[in-house]
């Protein structure tokens, strides 16, 4: 027997993906929801799997710190110089900033607090996501 809980949380990110031949190739922003699924095989003494304000605190807290309203760029971006010298908030990652890999990069960082995590689904839209589960 086990139990799943699930907590969304909503920020806000601007990206754009430099190997992409279409609308994403320019600078845009997106309204974005992280689900984030956690799998434990009892309760707690108070009949919970999971707090959910637990997780707002150890998760939420690190994505909106991470990458509310910031702009998501590879480090190799040519463009990242320029926002940077203009006062912008960025987040500067290793790899293209796509839904897969902003949920993997949530989903490490939940694995690293030491939650039992199992998924991190990634919305762009209300009909757009992607989901990294190992």
């Amino acid at each position: 027997m086990s139990y799943t809980v699930t907590k969304s949380h909503h920020f806000c990110y601007g990206h754009r993906l430099l190997n992409y031949n279409g609308k994403c190739h320019h600078l845009h922003g997106h309204s974005g929801r992280a689900d984030i699924t956690l799998r434990t095989d009892a309760l707690d003494s108070r009949g919970l799997s999971y707090d959910f304000f637990e997780i707002k605190e150890k998760i939420g807290k690190w994505i909106d710190d991470t990458f509310d309203h910031k702009m998501l760029l590879e480090k190799s971006d040519p463009i990242a110089e320029l926002l940077a010298s203009k006062k912008h908030t960025l987040c500067l990652i290793d790899c293209p900033p796509t839904a897969e890999n902003i949920a993997r990069m949530i989903y490490t960082h939940a694995k690293e607090s030491g939650l039992p995590i199992v998924s991190v689904t990634l919305w762009e839209s209300d009909n757009s996501w992607a989901r990294f589960e190992p």
